[in-house]
């Protein structure tokens, strides 16, 4: 076993200046701005100059320190887009972390969301997950503005790509930092919108758009993204293709409350990838680190050579699969699933077997090549731990274990969207939602069987299916539903009690302090008040 140290650079943090975020769309790399005239200067001297650009979006995902390293941060949570997903499960009530030190997704009290300084742990949570989403928008806009929309030519491919990601981002951003999309929201203040060729202006003084502004653009760059990328043919499932738009604006809609064609895109998705969720038997086992399994359609594909994969213990295997020894699961900070829901789940429904019961067994565990380590986990206090995620080749040590991919979308998610925007919409979401559990997870499922509303239903699947995965708390916001953790046994006590109820304010994350500073368009009394928990 690996020795595990946490660190952090000491700096004076003063001393340091956090880039706001238009200023990073515009960066040249020797420090001065590009403007416009000279970005289409380039852009005619290479004609391929956006399509060689696209795969600097996708690394962004997975680089090594890429929220806190340019403040000279080095810390074992910020490895990309993964991490930022582990942090926003710890904040809901089903995903759940022991309270010690191994753990560095202990967020569980709102410390994270209502801190947004660099005086703390819990600041730069808020300053890594604002930063990364930000980095990944800039090198979209980095490929958009090289292309003329109008006529792409050879790069429509790789602008529709950039903007169907910048319309992930932005859809992230906007379940964190607002709540959902209605008329009572829509004015509201969401996040700042940095996009391709800003005014020198603009950049210096880019305040929040509103929640409608925001996703006027999600669903406009998403629509020309649905419209361009057909026939484009991807050499590995890392990039978006036709179908990944399709599902990015089936998830847009969702939120947008547009139920019908959130269905409807769903549906399109699943027909153009071609995807199908595992079966039972396929689902009964570890699994979700691997990107070519037929029911992935997007996935940051990560390989033995990736930074994050190199340090051993700083990427997700290492802190979500309880069966890669190499890292914190292998120290003690491994993930549960709370008891209340775990109670819930029918001995019938083979995602009973993703996590272990109160006597330490899953069939999961018997499975070969993760058998070896079933005397490892099994120890006092490992009650209802994840044995879902498996690792990137099937062993429990080593950087072959540690290069597992992470899955942005598959096809049961868009299943459960089709069956709700269907249900919220006229249509047959009982039927849909019935059909897929029982031939994909529980045979002898009923829609009724867990005596709640057929929404309420339907989140229900959706926090068992996606447990882990990063969805959790967007869905609280976007459902506006309550955080209750004390029905449940096994929450440590310092989170225990802890029940946050429906849109209160407490679940709305704050813009970092640094990004005011920088920013003119953004002042303190701009940003979401901080409420005292």
């Amino acid at each position: 076993m690996k020795t595990i140290s946490k660190y952090v650079s000491v700096l004076l943090v003063s001393a340091l200046a956090l880039t706001s975020c238009e200023d990073w769309m515009n960066a040249a790399p020797e420090g001065a701005t590009k403007t416009a005239d000279q970005k289409a200067d380039a852009a005619s001297q290479n004609p391929d100059a956006a399509a060689a650009d696209i795969s600097a979006i996708y690394a962004q995902f997975i680089q090594l320190y890429p929220g806190l390293g340019d403040l000279g941060y080095e810390r074992h949570n910020d490895f990309g887009y993964a991490a930022i997903c582990l942090f926003t499960e710890a904040q809901g009530q089903d995903f759940i972390g022991p309270n010690i030190g191994y753990n560095w997704f202990s967020f569980s009290d709102w410390a994270s969301i209502r801190d947004n300084t660099l005086q703390t742990t819990y600041g730069l949570v808020s300053h890594l997950v604002w930063n990364e989403y930000y980095k990944i928008i800039s090198a979209c806009n980095n490929v958009i503005s090289l292309v003329d929309r109008a006529n792409p030519g050879s790069q429509k491919y790789a602008l529709s790509q950039a903007l169907a990601v910048r319309a992930f981002c932005y859809t992230q951003l906007a379940q964190l930092y607002q709540f959902t999309y209605d008329d009572a929201t829509k004015a509201l203040p969401c996040v700042p919108l940095v996009v391709e060729n800003m005014s020198s202006e603009r950049q210096e003084s880019n305040p929040r758009a509103t929640v409608e502004e925001v996703f006027n653009l999600i669903l406009a760059d998403l629509k020309y993204a649905c419209d361009s990328l057909e026939d484009f043919q991807r050499s590995d499932k890392g990039y978006v293709d036709q179908a990944v738009a399709y599902g990015l604006r089936a998830r847009a809609n969702l939120i947008a409350k547009n139920y019908a064609q959130a269905a409807i895109d769903a549906d399109s998705a699943l027909i153009l990838s071609g995807a199908t969720p595992l079966d039972i038997v396929e689902a009964a086992k570890p699994g979700f680190a691997e990107a070519n399994t037929h029911n992935v359609l997007w996935a940051n594909i990560i390989v033995e050579t990736n930074d994050i994969v190199q340090t051993g213990i700083i990427n997700w295997p290492s802190h979500l699969s309880t069966f890669y020894g190499d890292g914190y699961t292998g120290v003690g900070a491994t993930r549960f699933i709370s008891d209340a829901l775990y109670d819930q789940i029918s001995a019938t429904d083979v995602r009973k077997g993703w996590w272990l019961n109160e006597k330490l067994q899953s069939p999961l565990l018997d499975v070969a090549g993760y058998s070896a380590m079933k005397e490892a986990i099994q120890i006092d206090g490992n009650e209802y731990v994840t044995v879902k995620f498996g690792t990137g080749d099937g062993t429990t040590t080593g950087l072959g274990a540690a290069a597992a991919d992470w899955i942005l979308m598959r096809a049961e998610e868009l299943y459960l969207i089709k069956a709700e925007g269907l249900a919220k919409s006229g249509g047959d979401g009982a039927g849909t939602l019935t059909s897929f559990v029982q031939t994909y997870r529980d045979p002898s499922y009923s829609v009724a069987q867990h005596g709640l509303g057929l929404e309420d239903e339907i989140w229900w699947q959706r926090r068992v299916e996606l447990w882990g995965e990063g969805f959790a708390f967007g869905d609280i916001m976007r459902l506006e539903k309550p955080i209750i953790r004390t029905n449940s046994s096994n929450w440590p006590a310092a989170w225990a009690s802890q029940d946050v109820q429906a849109r209160s304010g407490v679940l709305l994350w704050r813009i970092p302090q640094a990004e005011i500073e920088a920013n003119k368009g953004i002042s303190e009394a701009d940003n979401n008040p901080y409420v005292a928990y």
